[in-house]
């Protein structure tokens, strides 16, 4: 995909018109940013700048898929858990499902490749699934590059489906037991940083499984320093390393987050397994990143390193380590803040107030 920056054509106008808004300059901080960025993005196709910023129909992705490298009981939870937590989602029990339904976020869980299809007909249920979970990739690639290629392919048709709905804004989540392994692998593969650094104790490991889970991963990543990498172009690169050591829900959400910033669509990232999915898309094309809403900083060590690596802030820093979208549910209304704040606060003018 040619994805081409943010044309800033209109942002002195968005600007002035922000700064004439009945407040002081400056003094609603990061909204007022927020709201610039999601003007920007919204004036993309238009001879103008946009009058209102439109969030409507907000739709949450939630991506699944399970993991080869939990053989190893590199987590506190069996790979079954993944399957049970999509049919939690399903029945609206888990936190995101509370979260959404506070936002009046509508949630769509995608079967990226879980152990077990789920049987039965759910109308928030999409069927994507690449495979029977990822192989072990302390052992061999975790996946084919066609099957990158594949999860690629199903990102876009996704986004594709949202736009048809008239989505103006897109959350993504993740469920997959031993993702935060993929994540960190996929972390250090790709910047300058050291397994050590990038591993984290995911959901509660102990010492002795989180040094596995570095001893394995760094097993894993000697398969790219190996490999003959210098006529790569990057985002060849990039496939390749989702290829050894991806997961099927992350392919999917890169190709998701390629795919949004394409179509200029807003897209809230979560926390470090989508972060992670969000830094591969900036590695194929930088210009993403200006399509990106990034909602929370983790408790996972990883992604403040992340965070930091892409030289982005997140709204929010809550200490959470739940995955899910939980933190791009919990976002939502900050965007919502500064859009009702460009769309319908007074200017000085308007409300005959001289300073």
């Amino acid at each position: 995909m040619n994805i081409a920056p943010l044309n800033r054509q209109f942002q002195q106008k968005i600007q002035e018109k922000i700064n004439n808004k009945t407040k002081p300059v400056g003094s609603l901080g990061q909204l007022e940013s927020l709201a610039v960025q999601l003007a920007l993005i919204q004036s993309q196709n238009s001879d103008d700048l946009v009058d209102k910023i439109n969030l409507a129909k907000p739709l949450m992705l939630i991506f699944a898929g399970d993991h080869g490298i939990n053989d190893h009981g590199l987590s506190i939870a069996p790979s079954a858990v993944t399957g049970q937590m999509v049919m939690n989602f399903l029945h609206g029990g888990a936190a995101i499902n509370c979260f959404c339904q506070v936002a009046n976020i509508e949630i769509n869980v995608i079967d990226c490749g879980i152990l077990q299809s789920v049987e039965g007909e759910y109308n928030n249920l999409v069927q994507q699934r690449l495979g029977n979970g990822t192989n072990d990739f302390s052992q061999q690639a975790a996946m084919s590059l066609a099957q990158v290629e594949q999860g690629f392919l199903f990102g876009q048709q996704l986004v594709e489906k949202a736009i048809g709905q008239g989505r103006k804004v897109l959350l993504l989540g993740e469920m997959g037991i031993a993702n935060t392994s993929a994540a960190s692998a996929i972390f250090s593969a790709l910047s300058p940083y050291s397994v050590e650094q990038c591993v984290g104790l995911g959901t509660g490991i102990n010492s002795e499984q989180l040094s596995l889970k570095i001893k394995l991963i760094s097993t894993a990543l000697l398969r790219l320093t190996n490999n003959e990498k210098a006529n790569q172009s990057e985002p060849d690169m990039v496939k390749q390393v989702l290829s050894e050591v991806g997961g099927f829900e992350i392919v999917q959400m890169v190709g998701t987050i390629l795919a949004a910033a394409n179509a200029k669509l807003p897209v809230i990232i979560d926390g470090f397994i989508v972060s992670i999915a969000a830094f591969a898309a900036m590695k194929i094309n930088h210009n993403v990143g200006d399509f990106l809403i990034f909602s929370h900083v983790s408790q996972e060590q990883g992604h403040q390193l992340l965070l930091k690596e892409m030289d982005v802030t997140a709204l929010l820093s809550l200490d959470l380590r739940l995955g899910e979208g939980t933190g791009g549910a919990l976002a939502l209304p900050l965007l919502q803040a500064a859009a009702g704040f460009y769309n319908d606060m007074a200017s000085f003018e308007s409300a005959g107030v001289t300073v």
